[in-house]
């Protein structure tokens, strides 16, 4: 294989590349196949595309009577088929020549799509287990067709013999492959058998294994004794639906919380979707299995389902779509785009029938998968209208759907954050608000959708000036009796931007409550650094310019006994103290990231606390 130097014009001239037959395969085993398995993949393919042009070439053939037969006895791995066959002239067009492949010659062309394979290197794959490949053939094109030899080696040389029919006294072709030391885990006979099952379990033409134990004339085990359960015929629907569940329990490993079927006649294109009983990271993508003509593609074929579908995995059989070089995925064109498409669409109708017709597969299904449902309905106008309803959303009154909560909640209002929620989720419950959690994915964009739902319910954005509004003042007496402690707090505070206000609200156990957007926090900062750049005059008047940031605000709970004890501290020192210390534990109440400032507050607070506590025993 290795192509001889044409040209020896010192003066220049057209020359023949030279090709490292051995640096070739190296190449194949670490960038273009993912395992040295494959051989047995490429051999079976070559296989079934030589039956597929013997059966164009004699369309009375009888299918059952053409097939594979593989043997492995730890010393040879031999596979042998009943199809069309080599001439010498193909030997020497075809195996000879590295990258010319006989599915692409002109007396197939037409027939291309009717091929697994499309790529001349398949045989090139047995030398990543084997340093020498024997093949034996006999063309089924002309009656009286002798056999031919064609024996390759690693070290890129090869040679062709014609042989008496005799040799072959049937036509198709012989690959026997002489595994060397190192490929004993790819080809003993039961690692042979076990890989011919894994790739061809799907195929349609009969296959079997043979490990030389069973003596002359033994046929072997079939590999793929039965049809794919979506080709067969049952007694029931339910039964049909039972066995389409068992075999992707078999083939996936999980048993499926529903199974929907798949059939794209177009593309030729069936087989099943399995819903995962469980939930999965948001944006974790399953591979799905997929064979051509029967042929296992890819277990992990991402692409043939859009990104939102991530609770399914699917096992199909497609004709029409096309591998990459290597085989081990699709290639991405505007057919499979068509066939993403539409395997989306049938996802979309199942969801549509669970939502009409079954609620409690529904239930099941949206309590493991609500957040591939919310991805979906953000972009699904009719799955937006269908299931939104149905959907489940963190609230202040706990988990539940927005239908039940708009019922409760004529104003629903929702947070950007989740640590938003959670500052004010206590406090706005007290008060009656109902609000939502909007800080997932997906969340706060679908809760403002609500009114396209029910017209009647009114979705607002939370902002601090809502929450305070609903939080009852004090009276007169009590604010200017507060006044001097409130004046120290605010000093305190002030480095914060943190202006401080005395309210009541429920639950009295909240002894503050920090009111501060992460908005408003990022408006502080990026003020806070244009003023140190600037600086100067030219600075002085930007800032008198600029729109002032929003403050945060601490509020102090006038119904909670630790609070109505500090307000009135009259110790300067120990006022400023207690009023940090409140500040400290709000923002940690409040979830969210402590700056460097904050933690060295709360840490300072709290021992000057102690040290004044300390004293006042002494």
């Amino acid at each position: 294989m290795t192509l001889p130097d044409t040209a020896t014009n010192p003066a220049g001239g057209d020359r023949t590349f030279q090709v490292d037959l051995r640096g070739l395969v190296d190449l194949l085993s670490h960038h273009l196949y993912s395992s040295p398995r494959v051989y047995l993949r490429e051999l079976m393919q070559n296989a079934v595309d030589a039956l597929t042009a013997r059966h164009g070439l004699e369309p009375s053939a009888s299918a059952g009577a053409l097939g594979i037969r593989l043997y492995a006895d730890g010393s040879v791995v031999r596979v042998e088929d009943d199809g069309v066959g080599l001439t010498e002239a193909d030997v020497h067009t075809f195996l000879a020549t590295i990258g010319r492949s006989s599915k692409r010659a002109e007396q197939v062309a037409e027939q291309r799509a009717d091929f697994i394979g499309q790529f001349g290197i398949g045989l090139l794959s047995c030398f990543l287990v084997a340093d020498e490949i024997h093949v034996l053939s006999r063309s089924a094109r002309t009656p009286d067709a002798p056999a031919v030899e064609w024996r390759g080696r690693g070290d890129g040389s090869y040679t062709v013999r014609t042989l008496p029919a005799s040799a072959r006294p049937r036509p198709g072709t012989t690959v026997t492959l002489t595994p060397r030391a190192d490929a004993g885990e790819w080809t003993r006979p039961a690692q042979v058998h076990a890989l011919a099952r894994h790739f061809g379990s799907l195929l349609r033409h009969p296959v079997n294994f043979d490990d030389g134990t069973g003596g002359p004339g033994d046929p072997g085990v079939p590999v793929n004794p039965e049809p794919a359960p979506w080709t067969r015929t049952y007694p029931t629907p339910g039964a049909r639906s039972r066995a389409l569940a068992a075999y992707g329990e078999e083939v996936l490993g999980f048993k499926p919380l529903d199974t929907i079927e798949l059939d794209l006649p177009a593309v030729g294109l069936k087989g099943i979707a399995c819903v995962l009983p469980e939930a999965v990271p948001a944006g974790r993508r399953h591979g799905h299995r997929v064979h051509v003509k029967g042929m296992l593609l890819s277990e992990q074929a991402e692409e043939i389902l859009p990104d939102w579908a991530f609770f399914v995995r699917c096992v199909v059989d497609a004709e029409s779509l096309r591998p990459t070089a290597s085989r081990e995925s699709l290639y991405e064109d505007d057919t499979l785009a068509a066939v993403r498409d539409a395997l989306a669409e049938r996802l979309r109708a199942w969801i549509a029938r669970a939502a009409a017709s079954d609620p409690d597969l529904l239930g099941r299904f949206l309590q493991a998968h609500h957040l591939a449902v919310k991805s979906l309905a953000v972009h699904d106008d009719e799955i937006l209208r269908m299931l939104l309803p149905w959907l489940p959303f963190e609230t202040t009154d706990g988990h539940t759907t927005l239908d039940e909560f708009a019922r409760t909640h004529r104003t629903v209002l929702v947070t950007s954050t989740v640590e938003e929620f959670r500052q004010v989720a206590a406090i706005a419950s007290a008060a009656g608000l109902g609000v939502v959690n909007g800080g997932y994915t997906y969340d706060r964009e679908l809760v403002h959708r609500l009114p396209e739902i029910r017209p009647e319910a009114s979705v607002a954005d939370l902002d601090p000036a809502t929450l305070t509004a609903h939080l009852d003042p004090v009276d007169r007496e009590t604010e200017l009796a507060a006044a001097a402690y409130l004046a120290q707090a605010r000093d305190a505070l002030a480095v914060f931007d943190c202006d401080v206000a005395l309210r009541t609200f429920q639950p009295a156990s909240a002894p503050a409550l920090l009111v501060d957007s992460r908005e408003a926090r990022h408006e502080r900062t990026r003020s806070q650094l244009a003023r140190e750049q600037e600086g100067g005059l030219w600075g002085d008047i930007l800032g008198a310019l600029r729109q002032e940031a929003p403050r945060a605000q601490l509020i102090l709970n006038q119904l909670n006994p630790l609070v109505r004890t500090a307000v009135t501290i009259e110790e300067p020192e120990l006022a400023r103290t207690s009023a940090e210390a409140l500040y400290g534990q709000a923002a940690m109440l409040s979830r969210r990231p402590l700056r460097p400032a904050e933690s060295s507050l709360i840490n300072r607070s709290f021992l000057d606390l102690l040290a004044h506590a300390l004293r006042k025993d002494s």
